[in-house]
């Protein structure tokens, strides 16, 4: 059983993307338009604790942070690392962030001497807040950049998913569509959307409303590992 008091957006979104089925139908979807790269039975958990130095200010301890959800497979046998970063809200920061994360964790693979090559890194920002992201989503937008330096400028962008903007029809696992339609009918308030002859996951659905806020949906939801969307 869920205790719900201990959940929060964050933590039910990790809950949920922590199933490596889930992770990657999800990141297959958003990153190759539903093509089977990404294969869950090939998914390692990868440690991804890191020291960003973002402000000397701050105490060692809150400098430490840590990506909601990180791991290693193989891409055409080639060793990679793909995350998903979840967003509740918005944050004018997330593309320093996201540099400072993979910056540092190349920083890290260069003291490993086993490691003949750098480990690739794709990241994930997955936002689920009501409000419609203003935040900038590469470098360049903080930057007012002379027509003579273009050329120079390094850029860094990160790949940005609103909940609400997903086609779901590109997501093959079942229990994964089901989880981001839920967050999407939850946020129009389309509470007949929710009805439909489908078998949910009872906790990714308590997931989904602990994400959009809608509590009021799962106090008095069935027993069972799986509930009948259209009871």
């Amino acid at each position: 059983m869920i205790l719900t008091n201990n959940l929060t957006s964050d933590s039910a979104c990790r809950t949920f993307f922590s199933n490596d089925i889930y992770f990657a139908s999800f990141s297959n979807a958003i990153l190759f338009d539903g093509k089977q790269v990404i294969h869950p039975e090939r998914l390692v958990r990868y440690e991804n604790d890191m020291s960003l130095i973002i402000d000397d200010t701050k105490s060692a301890e809150d400098k430490k942070r840590r990506r909601d959800i990180v791991v290693k497979t193989d891409v055409d046998g080639v060793c990679c690392l793909f995350s998903i970063e979840h967003q509740s809200t918005i944050d004018k920061n997330m593309v320093i962030r996201c540099g400072n994360y993979e910056m540092t964790e190349y920083l890290k693979q260069l003291k490993n001497k086993k490691l003949k090559r750098l480990v690739p890194q794709v990241m994930i920002v997955f936002y689920t807040g009501d409000k419609k992201w203003n935040a900038p989503l590469k470098l360049s937008d903080y930057l007012d950049i002379p027509e003579e330096l273009k050329a120079y400028i390094n850029e860094w962008k990160f790949i940005f998913v609103d909940v609400k903007e997903i086609d779901t029809s590109k997501i093959k696992d079942e229990q994964t569509r089901y989880f981001i339609e839920a967050i999407q009918e939850m946020y129009k308030g389309n509470y007949e959307g929710l009805h439909r002859r489908i078998k949910m996951n009872r906790d990714n659905f308590i997931y989904a409303a602990i994400i959009t806020g809608s509590l009021d949906l799962i106090r008095d939801l069935p027993e069972g590992d799986e509930i009948d969307m259209c009871e």
